[in-house]
């Protein structure tokens, strides 16, 4: 072992060595470029510093990329040899980087990019310079870039002038959200921040063809003490020009939507090479909707009325286009979606004139206005509407090896309606792979059916939630047969979700009828509990009928800055057995001999769940992001149960949270670790929190190290059944947390990423009193789990 470990060392040393040598190819009066460092002005109030991270951007030469602190790329790189053509040294060549030499003019140029960009954000007496380091290292050099940002120009006042009149009453009203502000820094930034803003606006008052060059800024700057009066243009649109070549000015158009067409079957190659398609066409007006085909429809009429919503004479609006391209594309039968407008010919003796479309109009006087109309095409390309999906699956933990096959068919227009249709078996098989366990098989047969309708559906009329974002109804049915080592069951579920979502970054989703059924074929067999005499636990193994509702809500604002900070909120909150119970109470009573009562001779569930879910994104850099992420739950069973059902009971482990121990080995509280064949770890009450730092490494491979910490507990105190270390309490609970660290690998090929988690435990509250902190490495202590997609 020792010897092993020195020709590891000695390995490990030579690969540094190696990849760090990387100068012995460089010419004489060149230095290859080790690092390059910005000195952001801290002179300047942190409010208003502009960070390096913010300046790294405008810099024209930056190092090589580096592998765990080397110059691994440069290094492969140079051992190509430039005098061979072949596969190997053109693989070296591509993988690596051809090393980075000191450019002192493009150093120069950063420095002049960085003075224009502090320029940019209002700091005009700003300076910016460079100071080059070749003595510190033999041919390596480092390039330090020193910013010094001096006092901001600042806005004192804002005014408008319009060369478009009718624009005044329209753009004067919603200056109360205007960006500028007197007193904050003159930033060219806001300033074109405030122009897209202006002009989403007035594109939704009808302004197809109004654009940012339709505003400018006039800045003056002559009363000295760097403030900036500044003076917002609106300027007319540029209509012709007359005989002399003069430009002659007009007011901006208001438009209105004409025709409106629809294709919902487009096929552009079709069109480019059927030159007698479009006189096979049949046009099928609908409630204003031109439903354009050939045969017939492939989509009712009705459903794509009611997910276009655009309508003739209606003013154009941006936002409103903007939503008919969302649902349709949500309705998840279109692979490609296009809205396309031309503009209708004005008549030369048009005379439509609008005198007013603001919030407030000047009776004093009057504007006007011309309108032009648009002819709207939608053109909507399908998916295959049938497809057959197969998916393998492996998977592995302490106790068993799992082999899982699932063959789903999908139907994404059965009924004309863009109603989805997917129906799914599924078969598994695992083998346990401890050494003294008698029972190592266990199989596993499913059926799930499920019927989406992209609209709510219920026995009475929805218009209260008519405007209701991409609103989805899923009946959803499923039988799943476990034969496991020790017990076998039935689950048995049938659903009804209603699904929307709001214009930004929040979905809900509401099931008024979640029906489960657990029937238990064959008991579950003494030795899987163990020696246990935990009642809970064995309850929660019982034949049950659970019948109740839930409501989900998740936020996630990543798609306002993809790739940047983003906060993630998921909530869930369930119930179960109350209106049966009500029922229940008021017209029978409990079985002869039992203290329950029964639904189809079977026990049913009563109890709630609900649990919390927060995390945050940080990034470090373009890849580089520290997460953290928190999580609460809580269950309760009452009334006509006595526990929770296994399956709605937390549990701590696995690749999405204490990732330092396998699946339900963790908890509860501090009880003694029972060492079952079979984790069975559940409780009432988790609490988590985690921390993880992503990096990347090569390409696809990226890494991460984490820390996790986190345990279950039960929530009520029994004696009879379970020790008091096993309960929550909230004056010891912070002493019974598990502690883990690790490192895990990353490997995104851009459709899914997979993670590769190795865990390692510092605390495990389940070894007894004073061996509970881990001070010596054993493998036992780790565990290394996989997973699909980032944990949280």
């Amino acid at each position: 072992m020792g010897r092993l470990c020195r020709i590891l060392v000695v390995a490990v040393l030579g690969f540094v060595g190696s990849a760090c040598s990387v100068t012995r190819h460089i010419p004489e009066g060149s230095y290859f470029l080790q690092k390059v460092r910005i000195e952001a002005d801290r002179s300047t109030p942190r409010k208003e510093r502009i960070p390096a991270s913010e300046l790294e951007k405008y810099i024209r030469q930056t190092p090589n990329k580096r592998f765990l602190g080397t110059n691994f790329y440069v290094w492969l790189y140079e051992q190509a040899d430039p005098a061979k053509e072949n596969r190997w040294n053109e693989w070296k060549r591509k993988i690596g980087q051809a090393p980075e030499l000191l450019d002192v003019g493009l150093v120069k140029k950063s420095t002049e990019n960085l003075k224009v960009y502090m320029d940019s954000k209002g700091f005009f007496h700003s300076q910016a310079s460079f100071r080059i380091d070749t003595t510190s290292r033999h041919k390596r050099a480092t390039v330090i870039y020193s910013t010094h940002q001096g006092a901001p120009y600042r806005i004192d006042s804002v005014s408008y002038l319009f060369h478009d009149k009718f624009l005044e009453q329209i753009v004067l009203p919603d200056t109360v959200h205007t960006l500028l502000r007197p007193g904050a820094i003159y930033d060219v930034t806001v300033l074109d921040a405030e122009r897209e803003r202006i002009t989403a606006y007035l594109r939704d008052q009808g302004y197809y063809n109004f654009s940012v060059n339709n505003i400018l800024y006039l800045a003056d700057t002559l009363g000295g003490d760097r403030k900036v009066d500044l003076q917002v243009v609106i300027k007319q649109y540029l209509a012709g020009y007359d005989a002399r070549g003069k430009a002659i000015m007009d007011n901006n158009l208001v438009y209105r939507l004409g025709k409106i067409n629809i294709f919902p079957d487009y096929d552009p190659t079709e069109i480019r090479n059927d030159t007698t398609l479009l006189s096979r066409l049949d046009t099928l007006d609908y409630r204003g909707l031109n439903i354009i085909y050939e045969k017939r429809p492939s989509l009712r009429p009705r459903v794509l009325r009611q997910t276009v919503p655009l309508y003739p004479n209606y003013v154009y609006n941006s936002s409103r286009v903007n939503r008919a391209y969302a649902d349709l594309m949500s309705l998840g039968y279109f692979k490609s979606t296009r809205i396309a407008f031309e503009e209708q010919p004005l008549a030369a003796d048009s005379s439509n004139y609008v005198s007013f479309i603001g919030s407030s109009a000047d009776s004093t006087q009057m504007l006007y206005t011309r309108e032009g109309y648009l002819t709207c095409n939608i053109l909507c390309t399908p998916t295959l509407r049938q497809s057959v999906k197969v998916d393998v699956e492996g998977s592995t933990t302490s106790s068993f090896y799992g082999l899982k096959a699932t063959v789903g068919y999908q139907n994404r227009n059965i009924f004309r309606g863009a109603e989805s249709f997917d129906v799914s078996f599924a078969a598994g098989y695992e083998f346990m792979k401890a050494p003294d366990a008698r029972k190592k098989r266990a199989t596993e047969f499913g059926i799930t059916a499920g019927l989406t309708f992209p609209r709510f559906l219920a026995p009475w009329h929805m218009r209260r939630f008519r405007n209701a974002n991409q609103p989805r109804t899923k009946i959803e049915v499923a039988v799943n047969f476990q034969d496991r080592p020790y017990y076998a069951r039935t689950l048995s579920s049938a659903g009804l979700t209603y699904s929307w979502t709001n214009n930004r970054y929040s979905s809900f989703s509401l099931r008024p009828v979640d029906i489960n059924v657990i029937d238990m074929t064959r008991p579950v067999d003494p030795e899987f509990l163990g020696s246990t005499q935990n009642k809970y636990l064995i309850n929660s193994f019982q034949t049950q009928f659970i019948g109740g509702l839930s409501f989900s809500y998740s936020y996630n604002n990543q798609r306002k800055n993809f790739g940047g900070n983003a906060t993630t909120i998921r909530f869930n909150a369930e119930t179960a057995g109350n209106l049966i119970d009500a029922v229940e109470h008021a017209f029978f009573a409990p079985a002869a001999g039992k203290d329950y009562y029964t639904i189809f001779g079977i026990q049913y569930s009563q109890y709630f769940r609900t649990d919390l879910s927060v995390s945050r994104k940080i990034m470090l850099g373009d890849v580089t992001a520290l997460v953290g992420h928190l999580y609460g739950g809580v269950a309760m069973a009452y009334g006509n149960s006595q526990s929770v059902p296994f399956d709605r009971q937390f549990y701590c482990g696995g690749s999405n949270g204490m990732r330092g121990w396998t699946p339900r080995t963790l908890g509860q509280g501090s009880v003694p670790d029972p060492h079952n064949d079979y984790p069975v770890q559940t409780g009432d009450v988790k609490l988590e929190a985690n921390v993880e730092l992503r990096f990347p490494i090569w390409g696809m491979i990226h890494g991460a190290t984490f820390f996790d910490l986190g345990n279950i507990w039960y929530i009520r105190q029994n004696p009879a059944e379970y020790s008091d270390e096993a309960v929550f309490h909230f004056d010891r609970f912070y002493r019974q947390l598990g502690f883990n660290t690790g490192l895990g690998l990353r490997f995104d090929i851009k459709f899914a990423v997979l993670r590769l988690d190795w865990g390692i435990q510092l605390h495990n509250p389940n070894n007894p009193a004073g061996e509970r902190w881990i001070h010596n490495f054993k493998w036992k202590n780790t565990a290394l789990n996989f997973g699909v997609g980032y944990p949280f």
